[in-house]
C-alpha cells in the first residue's frame, strides 16, 4: 500500500469577531479529527477581507481557543502576511489562460441576465455570464475590475466536479453552469477567498479540511482551482451546523454572540453534543470540569465514527 502524507488538519476563522458558539464546534470538530488520526493541527487566521475584519479579534479568537484547550501544532499563520503567495498563483493562471481581468460590475451583471430574459431570485448567487472571457472579445478597452477563472464550458469534463465528503456522501457540481467564472481577486483590491484557501492549504500541507456544512458548495469551486494550479485535494468532511433558535445557523452576520466561556468545559460540551457526540453521558460526575478528561474522551467517541475516519 502507497504511504499515505502525514495527517494535516487546520480550523481557518475569519476575525470579524470572537469564536460563537457555531464557530466553536467547527474549531472542536477540525481539533478532535486532527487527534483521532494522530496528526497535527494548525490555525490560520483568514484575513484577507479587511473590511469584514474587527480590531483584536485575532487575538480574541486564539484567547477563547486557549481557554478551550485547543492550541494549535504551529505557530499561527496570518492570510494578510501571504499575499506574494497569492500573486505568485494568479500569475500562473494568467500565464496559462485560465484566469482573466473582468471589468464587470453587479449592475452589468444583472443588465446582462436581464436582457437574456433571466430572473434573479433573492439570496441566490450570481452565475457569471461570461461577459469578458477573452473569446468573447475581452474587456473591449475597459479596464479591469477584478480577476475571474475561466471554469470552461458548462457540461464539459473539465467543469465538472464529482466528490465525495467523508459526512454528506458522494457530492456534484457542474462549475461553469452553476456558479461561473468565479472571482480570484477583487474590485476592491482583496484576495477572493477561494484562491486563498486553495494556495494556503497547498503551502501548509493541508491533507484534511473539516469544516461546517454551510462552507459545502465552496468545494467544488476549489477542487475545479487546485486542478488548475496543479495542487493536491484534501479529504473533505462538513460538519453539522449548530443553529438558532428559529432555524437559521449562528454567525456574526446574524448577531450570533461570543461563547460563554465562564465554564469552558460546558461550552465545549455543548459543542460536542452539537457534532453529534454522545458525550454528555458517558462523563463521570465531576468530570466535566477537566478539560483534558473530556477533550480525551471527545477524541475516543470522535474515533468510533469509522465512516468519517475510515474513509479519510
Amino acid at each position: 500500500m502507497k504511504d499515505l502524507p502525514p495527517y494535516r488538519g487546520r480550523f481557518a476563522p475569519t476575525p470579524s469577531g470572537p469564536l460563537h458558539e457555531g464557530s466553536l464546534a467547527a474549531a472542536l470538530a477540525s481539533w478532535l479529527d486532527a487527534r483521532a488520526h494522530g496528526g497535527r493541527w494548525l490555525l490560520r487566521i483568514e484575513d484577507v477581507d479587511g473590511p469584514r475584519c474587527q480590531s483584536g479579534a485575532a487575538e480574541e479568537i486564539l484567547r477563547q481557543l486557549a481557554c478551550c484547550g485547543l492550541l494549535p501544532d504551529e505557530p499561527p499563520q496570518w492570510q494578510s502576511q501571504r499575499s506574494a503567495l497569492y500573486d505568485a498563483a494568479l500569475a500562473r493562471l494568467i500565464d496559462g489562460g485560465r484566469a482573466y481581468g473582468c471589468a464587470c460590475t453587479r449592475a452589468d451583471i444583472a443588465r446582462a441576465w436581464a436582457a437574456q430574459g433571466h430572473v434573479h431570485e433573492r439570496h441566490a448567487e450570481w452565475v457569471y455570464p461570461g461577459t469578458c472571457r477573452p473569446e468573447r472579445g475581452g474587456l473591449a478597452g475597459r479596464p479591469a475590475r477584478a480577476w475571474r477563472l475561466h471554469t470552461g464550458t458548462a457540461g464539459s469534463p473539465a467543469s465538472l466536479i464529482d466528490w465525495r465528503d467523508r459526512r454528506l456522501g458522494a457530492q456534484w457540481q457542474d462549475v461553469a453552469a452553476e456558479v461561473g467564472d468565479f472571482v480570484l481577486r477583487r474590485a476592491d483590491g482583496c484576495w477572493a477567498y477561494q484562491l486563498a484557501v486553495v494556495v494556503d492549504d497547498a503551502e501548509q500541507g493541508i491533507t484534511h479540511v473539516v469544516r461546517g456544512e454551510d462552507l459545502a458548495d465552496n468545494t467544488p469551486r476549489q477542487i475545479l482551482l487546485q486542478r488548475a494550479l496543479g495542487l493536491p485535494t484534501p479529504a473533505y468532511l462538513h460538519t453539522p451546523l449548530v443553529r438558532a433558535a428559529d432555524g437559521e445557523k449562528l454567525s456574526k452576520s446574524h448577531g450570533a454572540p461570543p461563547v460563554d466561556l465562564t465554564d469552558p468545559a460546558a461550552a465545549l460540551l455543548r459543542a460536542a453534543q452539537a457534532l453529534g457526540l454522545p458525550i454528555q453521558g458517558m462523563l463521570h460526575p465531576g468530570a466535566g470540569g477537566h478539560l483534558p478528561d473530556l477533550l480525551g474522551l471527545g477524541v475516543s467517541l470522535w474515533a468510533q465514527q469509522a465512516e468519517w475516519v475510515a474513509s479519510s
